[in-house]
């Protein structure tokens, strides 16, 4: 592309033509092309010089400048391109700091190098443009279905012609085995968009949860309007998946509105995910009776509910735990992840068992502590008693509503468990002090003696080693790792204490070192969602 000054109207038929193809603003061409003009003029005159074109948008005539700024004497550096006060005095009737001298300087013919450094800066800016406008083009359309054309595949991965762009499905994120040859149709779920060095990448699943949602919505108006609502979903792609929807009109069945006629709907929505069956199921704010909605087709006998550790058990009838586990534990998995709980399923003959275990535990205890015998130590556990804590401070009426136990009784056991308590905790503290626990721990308020020598075990033996622990690493947490919850166990973990108090035990112990600020915390405390991202975060 050699341009000279001569063929002035084609850089600016040259400039519409790029424009027009490329899809962007002609102005950002002719920007580009007074650019490389500029480069070659001071490969010509001086890279040291300010040399700047102007293109004339109407008639495509070039002006070449050169542009001299005034500066400090202390501050003049570059001869070519400043000039003091003094020297600007010759050109300028008031030269002040700042002014610039514009002198029109001869055109340059450009040689067959420079055209090719001109061509290059063009391109490049042209390139730029490009990625700009396939960016705010697509960026706003990330969580929506596009459909496309397969261009290629790459390693497994699926490039995908969406119009004004290329953008990838990538081996992962495809159903199952499917594969796809060139030209044919394809719709996806844009996953992400971004804009990188090589230009905006558009990312594509068929595998996202949501990928699914957006069908639905295509497919049942009542979803589209809001009058129904997918409050989750969770999927094994290719194979099955479970959504939970909620009808926000009471005359609306939910789950009816999402079969269809004879099962139209949701047999569109199948067929789009090759064969995936989908189990829709109905939405309950209370997470029990939700739960069991979605281990359906199984029958549930019990559930408990452990809303902190966000745990829950289900006991299903003998005949149903296949059913209820799944083909390779795919059905409770699926429930795990529609309702964000860990779900323990056993059979009823496993509960019944687990539970005469726990009674006989806690039987021994009261008998081994306390010195009971069998049945009266049986009569404790029955009446709820599980630790030697509850029965040392609990209120005395509740010992006495005990068949057989009167004020002197109830008395003599609560002075029993007081003092293998004391003896315990002396027991513990004097073990801490062994381990080399400071007495700053030690006096802290909140700790007892057996959560100062678990805390020394761990190396946590001064208030600082305290100060810098994460509240979950005290109070225990959840981890995310591929999609799936762990558990992080915290070193206090075994005596019952929550994130929240974790948390203001830690707080206490920085401010009473004096590395955070009383002020601070009245001023900065966290609201709940906070709350909430720190456990799962720490967790």
């Amino acid at each position: 592309m050699a341009i000279t000054s001569a063929n002035q109207l084609e850089l600016l038929q040259t400039a519409e033509a790029v424009a027009r193809e490329k899809m962007i603003d002609p102005g950002l061409v002719v920007e580009a092309m007074e650019e490389s003009l500029a480069r070659a003029a001071k490969s010509r005159y001086g890279a040291e010089m300010d040399i700047r074109v102007s293109i004339d948008r109407k008639t495509g005539r070039a002006t070449f400048t050169r542009v001299r700024t005034v500066v400090e004497d202390e501050e003049l550096e570059n001869y070519q391109a400043e000039m003091t006060v003094e020297q600007a005095k010759q050109y300028l009737e008031d030269p002040k700091v700042g002014d610039q001298f514009t002198e029109e300087v001869p055109p340059v013919e450009m040689g067959r190098i420079a055209a090719q450094s001109a061509k290059q800066v063009i391109l490049q800016k042209v390139r730029e443009a490009e990625r700009d406008r396939q960016y705010e083009e697509f960026k706003d359309r990330a969580g929506t279905i596009i459909n496309g054309m397969v261009k290629r595949e790459e390693y497994g991965n699926v490039i995908v012609d969406v119009g004004r762009g290329e953008a990838i499905l990538r081996r992962n994120e495809k159903i199952g085995r499917e594969s796809y040859r060139p030209n044919e149709r394809i719709r996806c779920y844009i996953k992400d968009v971004r804009r990188e060095a090589r230009g905006p990448q558009i990312f594509l699943s068929r595998t996202a949860p949501e990928f699914m949602e957006e069908l639905f919505k295509m497919e049942v108006p009542e979803i589209y309007d809001g009058i129904i609502e997918i409050k989750a979903c969770a999927r094994d792609p290719g194979s099955r998946a479970k959504i939970a929807v909620i009808s926000y009109d009471g005359s609306i069945d939910p789950v009816g509105a999402c079969v269809g006629m004879r099962g139209s709907r949701v047999q569109a929505v199948v067929n789009e995910l090759q064969g995936e069956k989908i189990d829709i199921i109905p939405w309950n704010e209370d997470q029990p009776t939700f739960l069991v909605n979605a281990l359906q087709p199984a029958e549930v006998s019990k559930v408990v509910f452990d809303e902190e550790a966000e745990r829950i058990e289900v006991v299903v009838p003998e005949d149903q735990l296949s059913l209820a586990i799944g083909r390779r534990g795919q059905n409770v998995r699926l429930a795990s992840q529609l309702t964000g709980l860990d779900i323990d399923i056993m059979t009823e003959a496993e509960d019944s068992e687990r539970r005469q275990k726990e009674f006989e535990l806690r039987t021994q205890l009261f008998m081994d502590t306390l010195d009971l015998d069998e049945f009266f130590a049986q009569l404790l556990v029955s009446e709820g008693f599980t630790t030697l804590e509850e029965v040392a401070y609990v209120e005395l009426d509740e010992l006495l509503v005990i068949d057989g136990v009167d004020e002197d009784t109830a008395q003599e056991l609560q002075a029993r468990a007081r003092d293998v308590l004391e003896a315990r905790a002396k027991e513990a503290l004097e073990k801490a002090r062994e381990l080399g626990v400071e007495d700053s721990l030690i006096q802290f308020e909140g700790l007892t003696p057996q959560m100062v020598q678990a805390l020394a075990g761990d190396g946590v033996k001064t208030l600082e080693d305290f100060a810098t622990c994460a509240d979950w690493e005290l109070a225990g947490g959840w981890t995310i790792v591929d999609g799936e919850r762990q558990k992080d166990d915290g070193i206090l973990e075994p005596f019952d204490l929550s994130l929240e108090e974790a948390q203001a035990m830690v707080m206490t112990a920085r401010v009473m070192l004096g590395w955070v600020d009383p002020a601070d915390l009245e001023t900065d405390e966290p609201d709940e969602e906070e709350g909430d991202t720190t456990e799962e975060v720490g967790a």
